[in-house]
């Protein structure tokens, strides 16, 4: 009895000890086994609440024009360098021809300066679905349009729709946000006040105002405008220009709408105007620039004040081509980014 009792009994294990030691075999086992991805041979998927940028522009066909695209372009990644940023052409036609020019080897071999980027530009859908597809789930679509009108609402359209899908699940939704940005001259509602948007506007254009005093002319822009929408907010737009910058006479009118250039000619005779600055208040300086601006036709701008005996230059440089200027579409972005919560870096 005594001998048995004396005999040394292998200890009893203890329970804690057990456990830890086979965390860290566990623990162990993970850290030497490659990521799941690399087992795989894939890449990591994309967090869905990744954010993207949408630059929307309405497009040009004009190489020329391409820096009042691209320097917005670029101001967006300098602001936003980690984020990633795709640019999509709004107008169908400018879109085939930039995918025609993508397979002429002669057109590219005279254009190296233009980036692929355009080459290979989608309309505003077609990016976003890209963009959902590679795993990006907060997107922020920023316009380049001058103002809230025919082009803004197409693509506000857009957007309206996608934001309308419902699935059974919430997280089976293609994407977690996609907001809309406002256009340079602001939007209608009472999400930001338009008249800011203006005043800032105004005071990009500061530059115009300089050139034309130094070339002791008026100051006229030309909109594109269109037949759909009430453009009242030009009339706005010149009225702030005229208090902000008293020494110079603004004038704007549109191509298309009202104010139209048969009255703005008018009121520049009126005004006994001999010299004009002409300046497009457009993204880019591309067809309607060269054309219904410059153009040598009768019924262009340029030529309606040759034949009225006003004398006038044309500035063929669309606004996006104005650091200052694309700045606006800049906070803009940023405050669409900001108001949906979504952290642009």
């Amino acid at each position: 009895m005594n001998t048995r009792l004396n005999q040394t009994s292998p200890p009893t294990a203890n329970p804690t000890r057990r456990l830890l030691g086979a965390a860290m075999v566990l623990l162990l086992a993970v850290a030497i086994l490659p990521p799941p991805a690399a087992r795989a041979g894939g890449k990591v998927n994309v967090v869905p609440e990744e954010p993207a940028i949408v630059l929307a522009v309405f497009g040009t066909s004009y190489p020329e024009a391409l820096p009042g695209i691209l320097t917005i372009y670029h101001e967006v990644r300098e602001a936003y360098p980690e984020t990633t940023v795709r640019l999509a052409f709004t107008s169908n036609i400018i879109r085939r021809i930039w995918h025609k020019r993508r397979d002429d080897a002669r057109f590219r071999r005279q254009h190296p300066e233009i980036p692929a980027t355009i080459y290979q530009v989608k309309a505003p859908l077609a990016t976003i679905a890209n963009l959902v597809d590679e795993d990006y789930g907060q997107i922020v679509v920023q316009p380049t349009h001058i103002a809230a009108a025919e082009e803004f609402h197409d693509l506000k359209a857009v957007v309206d729709a996608l934001n309308n899908i419902r699935t059974i699940k919430e997280r089976n939704r293609p994407f977690r946000q996609l907001v809309l940005g406002r256009p340079a001259l602001g939007a209608p509602g009472i999400g930001h006040p338009y008249r800011e948007d203006l005043a800032k506007a105004a005071a990009a254009l500061a530059d115009d105002v300089q050139q034309a005093r130094d070339e002791d002319s008026a100051l006229v822009y030309m909109a594109h405008g269109n037949q759909y929408f009430s453009t009242g907010v030009f009339m706005e737009l010149e009225h702030l220009m005229r208090q902000l910058y008293p020494e110079v006479d603004t004038y704007l009118a549109q191509e298309s709408g009202f104010p139209d250039l048969e009255l703005l000619v008018q009121r520049l005779v009126d005004d006994g105007v001999e010299q004009a600055l002409l300046v497009p208040l457009m993204t880019v300086a591309g067809d309607h620039a060269r054309n219904d601006l410059a153009g040598s036709a009768d019924d262009s701008l340029q030529s309606r004040l040759t034949a009225a005996g006003i004398k006038s230059r044309a500035q063929l440089v669309g606004l996006g081509e104005k650091r200052r200027f694309a700045r606006l579409f800049v906070d803009h972005l940023g405050e669409a980014a900001a108001g949906a919560a979504i952290d642009l870096q």
